[in-house]
């Protein structure tokens, strides 16, 4: 999904907008930003079915000015039929086109109008205008649905959280909140909105979801609206240390009434430094199974009334379940991705076969077929660690880990004492550059091995990863053999060198090897793509 950061970066802002006016209004700004356009309108429902202008990026003074009636208009045909309009030029020329009143439209040439839905009904409609013509692509108006859908989400989150005057009614409000929560797709998107809206419409300080990892029986933070970094890189917690993990195993609310004296708590110093005080856990759970768990911080010491613990637990029993369904919607989109690149990488085992056959160097056709299957491991090695990993990304380390055993138990000569080391961060990537670093990975350790450790009989390999500001970098260090003086990998490099350098330029990035206090070091870095 290549606009999800944008979706994300989305949520922060518009929740937490001070009024409905300034919410459309800084959703049609961030419109105006991700399509590159030259004007950007959000209209909303009225009374009869009618179109009333509410924000626009270039006659704000227009806003609530401007109204058309029922069906009117490119707009007003969107909002009865529910479905997109593409006008790719002579906009002011459409056989639908309704001039508003007291705006000028004759400079603009194109536009795309786009269905603001709520539910099964229509509530406004986001309009994006260009100057010139514009013929934009089926993927490119899906992204610009995407982001029209996902502000909506949140618009109309906060419409129904605070139309109503009264606490009581605010509180069963969010409980068609929560309908809109769960109509998105996206395991992120719809954690993202739920700590964001939830927080905002019960004042909570700070929100968080944790999500259950149950193979290490640990809360894995996977949400919060909160903008402290020190918060957002809080750690996985065990299921048997802490309040939340006993709000799991009992399947109930649990409060405490001040964190920073509570004695199991977990973070002290953080929840001084950050005005924590009372908190509620909300396990959130499917079938008495649980999913993971709600935390709500205020910035005060106070009760959690009945009403409100009863609306908190209707949404994390709604938000449970469109995790669930997020998560079978990942399954069913890589079963059928995951056909997709075993055909790929078929093909990728082929060509290195092939690259294999003009190499004159193998003394053995048993040394040839070793290369041959340590490379196809390599790769199968991605579509196991994927069934057991989260589903849509593999981590780098686990990779490396994974490589160093089939290493040690397979390949490594009798006689090698060779003591492995893995370290550095744990980046998750997508399949696409998962596969691709992991054959550079085994290569790497491979030579590591093969031309490290020829003479040598003892010594270290170390794999470090590192990510810096999206920028992934990936070390395989040795003290064994010297490399040759002078050694340049473009002239004296090997099969493995070669395969590096060329899988290396496809994930548009760097390749270089060389001496460093008298350790062999292979270097890769690239950037790190967003999730497919």
């Amino acid at each position: 999904m290549k606009d999800g950061h944008e979706v994300l970066d989305l949520v922060a802002p518009l929740s937490e907008a001070a009024t409905e006016d300034a919410l459309l209004s800084e959703f049609a700004q961030r419109i105006l930003q991700w399509t590159s356009a030259d004007d950007a309108d959000i209209l909303v429902r009225s009374v009869g079915d009618g179109l009333v202008l509410r924000a626009c990026t270039t006659a704000p003074e227009m806003v609530g000015r401007i109204r058309l009636g029922k069906g009117m208009g490119l707009a007003g045909t969107v909002l009865t039929t529910g479905r997109n309009i593409i006008v790719r030029r002579n906009l002011v020329g459409h056989r639908l086109f309704a001039e508003y009143p007291g705006l000028d439209e004759t400079s603009f040439e194109s536009a795309l109008f786009v269905p603001m839905r709520g539910g099964a009904r229509t509530e406004g409609v986001a309009v994006i205008r260009r100057t010139g013509p514009w013929s934009p692509s089926p993927a490119e108006v899906r992204r610009i649905e995407r982001l029209v859908a996902a502000g909506s989400s949140i618009w109309l989150a906060y419409r129904a959280g605070y139309v109503t005057g009264s606490q009581s009614s605010r509180l069963g409000a969010l409980s068609e909140v929560t309908k809109i929560i769960t109509g998105s797709p996206y395991l992120e998107e719809i954690l993202q909105l739920l700590v964001n809206i939830t927080a905002q419409q019960f004042g909570y300080l700070v929100c968080t979801v944790r999500l259950l990892d149950e193979e290490h029986g640990e809360l894995v933070l996977r949400a919060t609206q909160s903008t402290a970094k020190a918060y957002q890189r809080k750690r996985a917690i065990k299921l048997g240390e802490s309040i939340a993990g006993r709000a799991i195993s009992a399947n109930r609310a649990i409060v405490v009434r001040d964190v920073q004296e509570e004695e199991e708590y977990i973070g002290h110093d953080l929840a001084v430094e950050q005005g924590l005080h009372s908190m509620i856990c909300v396990p959130l759970a499917i079938r008495d199974r649980p999913v993971g768990v709600m935390s709500c911080y205020s910035g005060e010491v106070r009760d959690f009334p009945p009403d409100e613990v009863e609306a908190l637990e209707t949404i994390a029993k709604q938000a449970a379940i469109s995790i669930e369904h997020a998560k079978l919607q990942v399954r069913h989109t890589l079963m059928q991705e995951m056909h997709h690149r075993v055909k790929n990488n078929l093909q990728q085992v082929v060509s290195l076969l092939r690259l294999q056959l003009r190499q004159s160097h193998y003394k053995t056709l048993e040394e040839a077929l070793n290369d041959s299957l340590f490379r196809i491991l390599a790769i199968s090695s991605v579509h196991d660690l994927l069934s057991r990993e989260d589903l849509d990304h593999v981590g780098i380390r686990t990779i490396a880990e994974s490589l160093v055993q089939h290493q040690q138990q397979s390949f490594l000569m009798p006689g090698k004492r060779i003591f492995f080391l893995v370290r550095g961060d744990e980046i998750r990537l997508n399949m696409t550059q998962a596969t691709q670093i992991v054959l550079v990975l085994n290569e790497l350790i491979q030579n590591a091995v093969e031309h490290g450790f020829e003479r040598t009989d003892e010594g270290e390999i170390h794999i470090t990863v590192e990510d810096r500001d999206g920028e992934v970098g990936v070390w395989v260090s040795n003290n064994g053999d010297a490399l040759p003086p002078n050694f340049d990998p473009a002239v004296a490099g090997h099969l493995g060198l070669q395969i590096v350098e060329n899988l290396t330029r496809g994930l548009g990035g760097t390749f270089k090897i060389g001496d460093v206090f008298g350790w062999t070091v292979a270097e890769v870095k690239f950037a790190k793509e967003a999730g497919e």
